[in-house]
């Protein structure tokens, strides 16, 4: 995009573990990295002291005190366009899928933000991402779950019966509808984008997607979640029914397309599985253990 970088990290990145011990790559580039703690505004503002900048991209703050600095030296900068990194899943489950932008939401902090940069004034463009994959990032669990069961041939219990969609999307996508704000700063300001794919798969297809990949036959087990309500976060990595968003505004104004599909990317993913070394890992399956001794 021709823009020169200066990425803020948090100081409590552990440089040892991905996407942060990748960052020699963006240095390389040219980028410049300042880590510093992300809660301290005088941190904040010596790290770009002197500087100025025509563009914010913003996937720190949840909330309004944790924007108030960066926004506030936004103003000053009279930037063309800050990009906040905000969530789906603040939509509520109840409404329509796939899920546009205009629907019905609960009062996060990420909606905090939103209004926060629009009450400024300052030409924003908010971005709600949902589940991410990629070869650096540091979240693994939406596809390692499937892995995990399939490579060593256990059950794969899925709630419902399956047939639930959910948006999986590569973070070069996510990253490059985010970017492309860039030359469309006039287009972007004040909007708000839902930031997935559009390709979405069902549960059932995303097992049977992996099988293909491992060169096994999933055994998915159906349960009805409704009969285990207190289960552990992670016992399944998506929501009970379908939760996808529709990516179209993105497209119609930012003209964002799709670079990625998982159906092509699960190859080198189960690569970089095999690589770490976590189809010979331990793992207790207490939870599944659970589902399935009520359901088969």
């Amino acid at each position: 995009k021709g823009l020169d970088v200066t990425l803020l990290q948090d100081a409590a990145a552990k440089d040892d573990k991905p996407p942060f011990k990748f960052y020699g790559d963006l240095t390389a580039q040219g980028v410049r990295i300042e880590k510093i703690p992300l809660d301290d505004a005088n941190a904040i503002q010596a790290a770009v002291a002197g500087q100025s900048y025509t563009h914010v991209f913003d996937n720190y703050a949840k909330n309004k005190d944790t924007v108030a600095t960066a926004a506030g030296l936004a103003r000053q900068w009279n930037v063309k366009n800050y990009a906040y990194v905000s969530s789906a899943g603040m939509y509520k489950a109840e409404v329509a899928q796939p899920m546009v932008e205009t629907a019905d939401h609960k009062q996060t902090g990420q909606f905090e933000v939103e209004c926060y940069l629009r009450d400024m004034g300052i030409p924003y463009s908010a971005f709600r991402p949902q589940y991410i994959y990629g070869p650096t990032t540091n979240k693994r669990d939406y596809l390692d779950w499937f892995f995990d069961r399939i490579v060593r041939d256990k059950e794969c219990p899925v709630p419902g019966n399956g047939n639930q969609k959910a948006s999986i999307t590569h973070c070069e996508d996510v990253a490059g509808m985010i970017s492309s704000v860039v030359g469309n700063e006039a287009a972007a300001a004040g909007q708000v984008f839902n930031c997935g794919t559009d390709l979405c798969h069902t549960y059932a297809e995303v097992c049977g997607m992996v099988g293909n990949v491992v060169g096994r036959t999933p055994k998915i087990v159906s349960y009805d979640p409704k009969k285990f309500p207190d289960l552990p976060k992670g016992a399944f990595p998506f929501r009970n029914d379908a939760f996808y968003v529709t990516p179209d505004k993105a497209k119609a104004i930012l003209g964002w397309q799709r670079q990625h599909s998982l159906g092509e990317d699960l190859p080198w993913y189960y690569q970089s599985y095999l690589d770490a070394g976590l189809h010979t890992k331990d793992m207790q399956f207490e939870t599944d253990a659970q589902i399935l001794g009520s359901t088969v």
